[in-house]
């Protein structure tokens, strides 16, 4: 494994610097000082990974797949015995805390165990009667593409059920996170991983992106990051019918009813908005509350967000880090001025903490006029707008109000309030009176702009299979 700051390729099971020797920085976000390197692939680089995944497809996939499963297992546990180390890795080159850090190292683990566990049964013909047979054959190459706000675990969900299914992997790891990237491959080949089967792979990431999708020898593409550049990824696949899995932006509402118990809605809706400074693609953005508890919850809420620890991500009292980067502040303050200027209220908030580091406090809003900026683009930080609703029809039409359909939550004790918010809420998840992660054994994916395809579970390991329909068996077998 390479430098533990300076980190490199991995191309045909070794690790190996850039073809033309160009690194990139990697910044620390609570000190805005380089922390570490990163090699650049260049494009002979490239058409080395394509080359090398090429080669071994064939092994590969047909591998038994219980084998197949036990090098995920093997590499789940090789890294568990690493997430100290790697979640510090983590932490200082995200910006969230040491404890989120290590949380999201053990959904790693999970990721790679559960997809290993049960990669024979999903390799496994399927009956279709006494003459008819579902056979499911791996689909090829798979280009992968990872964002930096949580890295780890993402890696996993993509690299896990690619693998089982039987196809070798180009990962696209975040080059301003690199470290868990390198880490989860140095796992994979620590296992025994064949050479070839994972190559890692940094630098521009539109060069990277054109370049691979240009090849025929990439056969699925599953990213995650933002819609616009999920929509640029699924014209280039178009060129080559690349199948695509594309988990996208989100827009969270969070629909208050007048029974909820506060005093479980409100921390549960702080702890997960604000963990990672709320740049999470399903942390919830948007409060929608019953008119007769508003006031209170309002209150409530607001005090509970100024009472937020901020500070450096490895002191064990921080409760939230920095954002990643520099882009991000901006982008939360752009959307705040615009908010203010349409005649929004900040409760809390709402100014870059003057100190070094990219330090924005959990903020919230009140009296946003629909026409703002933040009721529309994805906030991806630290802040919540907060409304009043009168009816549950109402809440419903808000809560659907934007183009994003990724994630939603409802806090309620009433049945028939629950069956009308579960049906009437257009989002690819839904949790009523909890907000977590979503666990390896789960599908989950986007509706409307915040994508389509599945991550996890079966359903995500039949994202890299074809299907073939097998007919007229008669006693075969």
């Amino acid at each position: 494994m390479p430098n533990a700051t300076s980190y490199q390729l991995f191309i045909n099971g070794r690790w190996r610097a850039g073809g033309d020797g160009i690194i990139l920085p990697v910044i620390n976000p609570a000190t805005e000082k380089v922390c570490g390197s990163v090699a650049a692939a260049m494009v002979s680089d490239l058409d080395e990974a394509l080359a090398s995944a090429e080669r071994s497809r064939r092994a590969w996939s047909s591998r038994p797949a219980k084998e197949r499963g036990e090098f995920l297992v093997a590499a789940g546990r090789i890294l568990a015995t690493k997430v100290g180390d790697a979640a510090k890795d983590l932490s200082r080159e995200q910006g969230k805390t040491i404890a989120e850090a290590t949380g999201e190292y053990a959904r790693a683990v999970e990721t790679l165990e559960w997809n290993g566990t049960h990669a024979e049964e999903l390799s496994a013909s399927i009956p279709m009667g006494p003459n008819r047979m579902i056979v499911p054959e791996p689909l090829g190459v798979v280009a992968a593409f990872t964002p930096w706000n949580y890295p780890a675990v993402l890696i996993a969900r993509k690299l896990a059920p690619a693998l089982a299914a039987g196809c070798p992997v180009i990962l696209k790891g975040a080059e301003e996170t690199p470290s868990a990237a390198v880490h989860c491959v140095e796992a994979l080949r620590q296992a025994g991983i064949p050479d070839g089967v994972i190559n890692l792979v940094f630098g521009v990431p539109v060069q990277i992106s054109r370049h691979l999708l240009s090849s025929p020898i990439v056969k699925v593409v599953t990213f995650t990051g933002s819609t616009e550049v999920g929509k640029q990824l699924a014209k280039l696949a178009a060129n080559n019918l690349q199948r695509c899995i594309l988990e996208l932006g989100g827009h969270s509402p969070v629909v208050v009813c007048e029974d909820a118990d506060l005093a479980k809605a409100i921390p549960a809706i702080s702890e997960y908005k604000f963990e990672c400074a709320g740049q999470s693609c399903n942390a919830p953005s948007r409060i929608l509350v019953a008119r007769p508890i508003y006031e209170e919850f309002l209150s409530r809420m607001t005090e509970v967000a100024r009472k937020i620890k901020i500070g450096p991500p490895n002191d064990p009292a921080t409760e939230m880090g920095p954002m990643a980067n520099e882009r991000r502040i901006e982008a939360i303050q752009r959307l705040v001025n615009d908010a203010v200027d349409r005649g929004a209220t900040i409760e809390t908030g709402g100014t870059r903490l003057n100190q070094p580091g990219f330090y924005w406090p959990p903020t919230v809003l009140t009296g946003v006029p629909k026409d703002a900026k933040v009721l529309h683009d994805e906030p991806f930080g630290p802040i919540l707008t907060v409304a009043p609703f009168d009816t549950i029809e109402e809440a419903i039409e808000e809560a659907n109000a934007t183009d994003y359909g990724l994630a939603a939550y409802l806090f309620t004790g009433t049945d028939d309030t629950k069956r009308a918010l579960i049906g009437g809420l257009s989002a690819g998840a839904l949790s009523v009176n909890y907000l977590k992660g979503v666990s390896a054994d789960a599908p989950y994916g986007g509706v409307k702009q915040s994508g389509y395809g599945y991550e996890g579970g079966e359903q995500g390991v039949r994202s890299f299979q074809s299907l073939k329909l097998v007919n007229g068996l008669g006693s075969f077998g």
